[in-house]
């Protein structure tokens, strides 16, 4: 009994250990072609790509990243301007919080990222 608890621990330890963080070579060609199709600035050839590839805009935006970058930081240094104004609705805003008091001087703003 011993004996078949040791092989089925080792059997089965590769599993305990897999990674979930690795992504399969389909997921990883749909968010390229994702990347490439916002950097053409060609609202004909995104629109395609993302119907093609059924891309979910809330989930997806947000969470792109291209070369380093947020997906609309990256369409944007790409030029792609149209692009980017498209997906502007889904990407992580920054809310600043100005101090009225009364000494209140139009210099000091409070900001705060989330």
């Amino acid at each position: 009994m011993k004996k078949l608890l040791t092989i089925a621990a080792i059997a089965l330890a590769p599993l305990a250990f897999s990674s979930h963080a690795a992504m399969s070579p389909h997921m990883e060609k749909t968010l390229v072609a994702v990347c490439k199709a916002g950097a053409s600035n060609s609202m004909i050839e995104f629109s395609s790509t993302l119907r093609e590839y059924r891309i979910n805009k809330q989930r997806i935006f947000p969470r792109l990243v291209c070369n380093d970058q947020s997906f609309h930081q990256f369409a944007l240094s790409n030029g792609a301007d149209r692009t980017a104004a498209k997906i502007e609705p889904y990407s992580f805003g920054t809310v600043t919080i100005k101090d009225i008091t009364m000494n209140y001087h139009e210099d000091d703003i409070l900001a705060v990222n989330f």
